[in-house]
């Protein structure tokens, strides 16, 4: 406490300080202010007039103060010889202790305290300054802080959001998963069990009509291990062809006998005696899908399927499903002149032909290549101008004249590559005169029902019985035929 006072009078003498001199006219001024301001300010020298009273008696000029006389003034003692000069020392630095240790130091004069601000004046000065240079750096630096700070909140508010956001989505893939967990759970207790027990059911249902199907192929196997026989009665009448058949008298279509060269021995053909004047010889048939024509080269070269059946007259005069065979064709062909008839019924019952005056294939050192002219008809010309849906040199791939014919196991096609699975004849089903690859495929896979499918098809393309340029790729034709006859001008 009595620090806190000393502290408020030094204060307090810095606000009054005035400039050291002799007791002058200044400080008798002073003094009698002082007087006055006491005078006035205790009311016990003081009785203020009441009102009706009359007022008080002026003040007399004082008599002057007594002058002259008195003491002289007092002699200098001399100073002792040998007699050291003690100096004077002033306590605390010129102020003076109180008679009491305990009250304390009474505080130093205005004078005194002038000097000793004047002393420390250029250091504290210049401790000021440098106070104040360092103040101004912690200034600054506080407001760097500050800055850094409210740039931190704001980021941390930012976080803050995104952890809240995060949260909630946190928590509503929380409640999705335990909705998901609850509903699998349910599942996998009450309906996996049934399901297991169906889908048991289901495969012993399929074991037992898969077992069945093995033993009818077996049995299909072993029937097919022999030749088919036809018990038809075959005419007398044969030929080198079915042309010359009719020009004999043969006049029914059935199944004949021909021996085109007297080096070989005869074989069985289908004579159509009825279309455009008959002596047709039935080189190729697709009619119900019954035999399948993806064949070797040793097929297609010496021929397959069934070339005739009863048609209930005891006589074969129906045609069956087959294939004459290569070398036959080529035999055939190069007997002189031969035009070719295609005949082509969709599943509504739609016919078209395609006829061609000109139709040759060559032997198997050829690799039967075929040539082809002179075409007419409805179905569109496919073998000579390729795809009509197509353009440029897309439908010059198309195009079957003057190709080598290609089967699965022997690939002839135009198709160029070194891969050996694209090949026409595996993607395509059939044995044929592929180009890269085709614009009719007459021995392509058999659909029922005509439209099919990519996904239906083994290898996704289009290998169903097509002639493109009258119903496109994707629909497979219900009935297909080729026939030959000697050409001559009618």
């Amino acid at each position: 406490m009595a620090g806190k006072m000393k502290l408020l009078l030094l204060l307090f003498l810095c606000t009054a300080t005035v400039w050291c001199s002799d007791y002058d006219e200044e400080d008798e001024d002073f003094i009698n202010l002082s007087k006055k301001a006491k005078e006035g300010a205790d009311v016990r020298g003081h009785r203020p007039l009441s009102k009706g009273q009359s007022p008080g008696p002026t003040n007399r000029p004082p008599p002057p103060p007594v002058s002259g006389g008195g003491y002289k003034p007092r002699p200098t003692k001399p100073p002792v010889r040998g007699a050291k000069k003690e100096k004077i020392v002033y306590p605390d630095e010129g102020g003076c202790l109180h008679a009491h240790e305990e009250l304390g130091a009474l505080c130093p004069t205005g004078c005194e305290l002038r000097t000793s601000l004047l002393k420390q004046d250029r250091t504290v000065k210049s401790a000021i300054r440098d106070v104040n240079g360092k103040v101004n750096v912690l200034a600054q630096s506080t407001n760097n802080i500050y800055k850094y700070a409210s740039v931190l909140k704001s980021s941390v508010n930012v976080r803050n959001d995104i952890n809240t956001g995060n949260q909630d989505i946190a928590n509503e893939f929380n409640r999705e998963l335990e909705e998901h967990y609850v509903y699998i759970k349910e599942n996998v207790e009450m309906n996996i069990a049934t399901n297991i027990r169906v889908l048991r059911q289901v495969l012993d249902n399929l074991k037992s009509k898969l077992q069945k199907m093995e033993s009818a192929m077996s049995l299909q196997v072993e029937n097919c291990r022999t030749p088919c026989v036809t018990g038809c009665n075959i005419p007398v009448v044969s030929g080198k062809e079915c042309e010359d058949i009719f020009r004999k008298g043969g006049e029914k279509s059935e199944m004949y006998l021909i021996k085109p060269d007297d080096f070989f021995r005869p074989y069985k053909v289908y004579c159509d005696m009825t279309t455009q004047n008959g002596g047709w010889t039935l080189i190729q048939n697709r009619q119900d899908g019954s035999v399948g024509f993806g064949r070797t080269w040793d097929g297609y070269r010496s021929g397959f399927g069934n070339i005739a059946r009863d048609g209930g007259k005891k006589i074969c005069d129906m045609p069956g499903e087959f294939w004459l065979g290569n070398d036959k064709i080529s035999q055939l062909t190069n007997l002189g002149p031969t035009e070719a008839l295609f005949e082509i019924e969709d599943w509504d019952g739609n016919k078209v032909t395609a006829q061609y005056n000109g139709f040759t294939v060559q032997n198997e050192a050829n690799k039967y290549q075929i040539s082809l002219s002179g075409y007419k008809g409805t179905a569109g010309n496919a073998l000579m101008e390729g795809a009509s849906q197509l353009k440029g040199e897309n439908r010059t791939m198309t195009i079957h004249n003057g190709m080598y014919f290609s089967t699965y196991d022997r690939d002839n096609d135009g198709w160029l590559t070194t891969d050996p699975n694209k090949q026409c004849s595996k993607e395509d089903g059939g044995g044929w005169w592929y180009n890269r690859c085709h614009a009719a495929n007459p021995n392509g896979r058999y659909y029922w029902g005509g439209h099919y499918t990519w996904d239906m098809a083994k290898h996704g393309t289009d290998d169903g019985v097509v002639w493109m340029n009258w119903k496109g790729s994707w629909y497979s034709l219900k009935t297909m035929s080729i026939k030959i006859r000697p050409y001559f001008s009618t």
